[in-house]
């Protein structure tokens, strides 16, 4: 094991790492907060502000898997539809089977230039949640509590309210509405067989109102919808805490491209192409575990420098006078003032582990266990 590799796995640099990004995040959220004052007198101007700010603590995590742990990320599509990539406003579909998925596509926004204004519909309960939800709020994310009786006008109104946004941005939609697991998963095709559908073998029955939603809102502002279809080779099944210990892999991600107008303005016919989209979803999935790979040709967009340059800008700043006032603590013999900082040290760790708890699948909610017993 060579130096940087035996560093990848040391508690100490995990909690520098952690302490670098909670405390920028902070700090990130508090100019945010600063920003506000600019919405009623140039409300493009904020948004274009936010995304910046945005990017600069998102990238933070990209960086982890970009150049901390060298994951590789290939995209298989056509060359038409990669050059499409940042140039327009898109609607993107993602199967939600792993707990890095978010971080591969935030890799690719970030490759295209669009980090800083993608998108999600996200459930409610991320908003309370430090750093996550409080930039999310600023980003005017859509939130949802996942009833769509109380979720329909808030929805509406946040989506119409993203018709007007100054840049690119790629709206992240969970169709299954949360992660894949085989208790979901079998509660899911009883659900299925009861309204005579086509049963899935890699996903969860997609939850068609939010996405119709978002079409007849969106449309006029969307170009299209990119479906994404992400596997790892190898079979791995890889975690944000395997990425903090420099942990390589190798995601693959299938992305087709439907044009808005090609999809059905009738809720009932677009309902149906989004069940026919995710048995085409699954026959990929099928097909990759038999070959070990996606159609389509092979692309390797290329890293850039700007996360890690971030990512060091932050380090530089934040560190310096940690290390300075850790020392002086020592230094001056206090058990007091030692006990202090070694509490500090102790909370700050906790943090960042309650933080990586909230992408684990054994510990996310149990939205779907009983959830898809109900109609939508």
């Amino acid at each position: 094991m060579g130096f940087i590799a035996f560093l990848k796995t040391q508690f100490i640099v995990h909690l520098l790492i952690g302490f670098v990004f909670v405390v920028s995040g902070l700090i990130i959220n508090f100019i945010q907060l600063c920003t506000l004052v600019l919405w009623p007198i140039n409300k493009q101007f904020y948004r274009r502000v936010n995304c910046r700010l945005a990017y600069s603590l998102w990238s933070q995590l990209v960086m982890l898997l970009e150049w901390w742990s060298g994951t590789e990320c290939t995209l298989f599509s056509d060359e038409a539809t990669v050059n499409t990539f940042g140039k327009e406003h898109v609607i993107i579909i993602l199967n939600h089977n792993f707990e890095i998925d978010f971080l591969c596509g935030w890799t690719m926004t970030e490759r295209f230039g669009v980090l800083g204004s993608s998108k999600v519909l996200a459930k409610r309960e991320l908003l309370y949640v430090p750093l996550i939800g409080w930039t999310w709020y600023f980003l005017e994310i859509v939130f949802c509590k996942r009833k769509w009786e109380e979720d329909r006008d808030t929805v509406i109104e946040g989506l119409k309210r993203l018709s007007d946004y100054p840049e690119y941005m790629w709206f992240l939609l969970y169709c299954e509405g949360t992660r894949f697991t085989e208790t979901k998963h079998r509660i899911s095709m009883e659900v299925a067989e009861s309204k005579g559908l086509p049963k899935l073998k890699y996903h969860l029955l997609p939850r068609t109102k939010g996405f119709t939603t978002a079409v007849q809102c969106l449309r006029g502002t969307v170009s299209a919808v990119y479906d994404v279809t992400l596997n790892f080779r190898g079979n791995k099944n890889p975690s944000l805490l395997g990425i903090l210990y420099g942990k390589k892999y190798e995601a693959d991600m299938c992305v087709r491209r439907f044009p808005l107008e090609d999809i059905p303005q009738d809720e009932k016919e677009a309902a149906n192409w989004l069940h026919k989209l995710y048995q085409e979803k699954d026959a990929l999935q099928e097909m990759y575990n038999q070959e070990g790979i996606f159609p389509g040709k092979q692309f390797k967009p290329p890293r850039r420098p700007w996360t890690l340059l971030n990512f060091l800008f932050w380090a530089t700043v934040l560190l310096s006078p940690l290390f300075t006032f850790g020392f002086g603590v020592f230094a001056s013999g206090s058990p007091l003032l030692i006990l202090a900082f070694l509490g500090l040290v102790g909370a700050a760790s906790f943090g960042v582990r309650r933080l990586i708890g909230v992408t684990e699948i054994e510990k996310g909610s149990s939205y779907g266990n009983q959830e898809f017993k109900k109609k939508e």
